[in-house]
């Protein structure tokens, strides 16, 4: 359920593995979870995407970032689950260790990132529109929040939604997310999938400004 009333079937959001989350995280994993190819795919996504010079929030973060490395950025925060894992990743300017399924809203000011990531982990919320409704106030208008998707997953962690929809409709999901939680221009959706590795789908939305005419 929603603040709206809006709400999701019974059961969407179920794990296999309910326990804390902290607890499975614990221990580090540096690992990556799509194939050299999608990484390859994912960065170059960034490089069109993403503004040179602006502050960036890695959400669900881990040991790396898949950032172009030639893009320079004023700041770049991330917040993650597990504190080797994030203290490891080079490209991060800051830190902080923080369950999203535990506290929804996110500990940065109000309007303060110019873009939001989250790399093949959006299928591990389990409260994803108030995620997304904190990512909309701490992006600055105009911002994007860039979600990308594959087809791996930490299957026990995952929502039951996940192993129950096709691509598609998962694609779908995440528009839903955007849309639910207010605040954001229409999604883009974009197939950025290599042939022959690992799928990728990227979906995107600006932050819209609330001090533009409305029409």
């Amino acid at each position: 359920m929603t603040a709206d009333g809006k709400s999701f079937p019974a059961g969407f959001f179920d794990r296999q593995d309910p326990t804390d989350d902290a607890r499975f995280y614990e221990m580090p994993r540096f690992v990556v979870h799509i194939d050299a190819a999608t990484i390859a795919a994912l960065t170059h996504a960034y490089r069109e995407l993403l503004p040179a010079g602006g502050a960036i929030l890695d959400l669900m973060s881990s040991w790396v970032s898949h950032l172009p490395p030639e893009l320079e950025l004023e700041r770049v925060a991330g917040l993650g689950m597990n504190a080797e894992e994030l203290a490891g990743n080079p490209r991060l300017t800051e830190h902080v260790v923080h369950d999203l399924n535990r506290e929804p809203e996110l500990p940065f000011d109000d309007a303060s990132f110019d873009a939001v990531i989250n790399a093949v982990s959006i299928q591990y919320l389990t409260r994803p529109v108030e995620v997304f409704r904190s990512v909309a106030r701490v992006l600055r208008p105009g911002g994007i929040h860039v979600v990308a998707t594959s087809h791996r997953c930490f299957p026990t962690k995952a929502i039951r939604a996940w192993h129950s929809l096709p691509p598609h409709e998962r694609i779908d999901v995440v528009g839903t997310y955007f849309a639910w939680a207010g605040g954001y221009e229409p999604a883009e959706i974009l197939d950025r999938s290599p042939p022959g590795a690992d799928p990728l789908w990227i979906i995107a939305a600006r932050r819209s400004d609330p001090a533009a005419p409305t029409r």
